[in-house]
């Protein structure tokens, strides 16, 4: 994963991706206005409506052109 930058705001999962081929969930969130998606196979993708409107410090990269949830934790 490259350019990974750090985001402090309020989560807001915007819809639900298909799943992998191993059916493991993929989201689709807005980070303050920074659009970004689950990776393939994370476990990121069970927590992630946990965190649905609360706030949030994320990391968030480049993985294959897109942008990639890195890390996820409350503020």
């Amino acid at each position: 994963m490259r350019n990974i930058s750090r985001h402090i705001g309020t989560l807001t999962v915007l819809k639900r991706l298909p799943s992998s081929v191993n059916g493991n969930p993929r989201y689709l969130m807005d980070i303050n206005g920074v659009t970004c998606c689950t990776a393939v196979d994370s476990s990121y993708g069970y927590a992630v409506t946990n965190f649905d409107g609360k706030q949030v410090e994320a990391t968030i990269g480049t993985h294959y052109n897109a942008a990639t949830l890195n890390s996820l934790k409350g503020v």
